[in-house]
């Protein structure tokens, strides 16, 4: 009885570790027409072997970004147009950075590194939601760790296997 136990504690304990083992961001909340650092902290690699690209999707909305570079690592900012135009401080804004990729560096998987850039939150953006940024985590030989699912509506991230990581939208400050 002791040792079967001792197992399920075992097995609930390794479950947890490897559920809590995913790509999230930092500071959790964020008040929308606001700026906002995004800090993604990558706890381990791929299956053993070393994360070399680390690529972040910029969700609709969000606009202004600035990468902040990593010694070791390229950094690369993909552009394209927005759904819609948005003010950014009283200049209309229909294009910009939608990904952002950092290659080229290793990041062992028993290491831990954290990743960053600036964004601006815009007034679109509804108070209450969650706002996801999926990440994608490239290893050598193919391997990947694909931090992409977004929670359908009545989910949470506990609910996905691999969750994007999130910020909780809430209401803008009074004041300037």
């Amino acid at each position: 009885m002791l040792k079967r136990t001792l197992a399920t504690i075992a097995a609930i304990a390794l479950g947890s570790s490897a559920a809590l083992a995913h790509v999230s961001l930092q500071v959790k909340e964020a008040p929308v027409g606001s700026t906002y650092r995004a800090i993604f902290q990558v706890p381990h690699g791929c299956e053993g072997n070393p994360t070399n690209v680390v690529r972040v999707q910029i969700p609709e909305g969000v606009i202004a970004v600035k990468p902040q570079p990593k010694a070791g690592w390229t950094l690369e900012k993909v552009k394209g147009a927005y759904a819609k135009s948005y003010d950014y401080h009283g200049t209309p804004t229909g294009e910009g950075v939608k990904e952002i990729v950092w290659s080229g560096g290793t990041l062992g998987d028993d290491e831990y590194d954290e990743f960053v850039l600036r964004v601006y939150l815009t007034k679109d953006l509804q108070a209450g939601e969650t706002l996801h940024f999926p990440v994608v985590q490239e290893c050598p030989d193919g391997l990947a760790e694909r931090w992409i699912e977004i929670p359908a509506e009545g989910q949470s991230d506990d609910d996905l296997e691999l969750p994007a990581p999130g910020v909780k939208l809430i209401e803008a400050a009074g004041g300037h």
